[in-house]
């Protein structure tokens, strides 16, 4: 069971980074540039029901794993930040090897 929610949190954590990459370097640029707003309020509204879905299934971890609330707020604020998602992959992976060897 927790290791099914740890790897939901990954999945979410990754698809949301990656729309969270669209939305910045794709959508606002076509907004900008090429003068097409249809594609942040698209990106923008997907991303923004991936994100609440990504805090959510913190959440999630945070109750179910035993996360604690330092690690979670860790986890949020890369969230916050481009290639965040990324970072929060490999701390979950330290945080599951470091428990494995327990």
């Amino acid at each position: 069971m927790l290791k099914k929610t740890i790897s939901r949190f990954r999945l979410i954590s990754y698809i949301e980074g990656i729309s969270y990459l669209v939305l910045l370097f794709i959508a606002m640029p076509m907004k900008y540039i090429l003068l097409q707003p249809l594609a942040v309020k698209f990106v923008g509204m997907a991303h923004g029901v991936l994100f609440i879905i990504f805090v959510i299934a913190l959440a999630q971890c945070m109750q179910k794993c035993s996360f604690s609330l330092k690690f979670s707020i860790k986890l949020f604020i890369l969230s916050l930040i481009p290639f965040g998602s990324f970072i929060i992959e490999k701390e979950i992976k330290k945080l599951e090897i470091k428990n494995k060897n327990k």
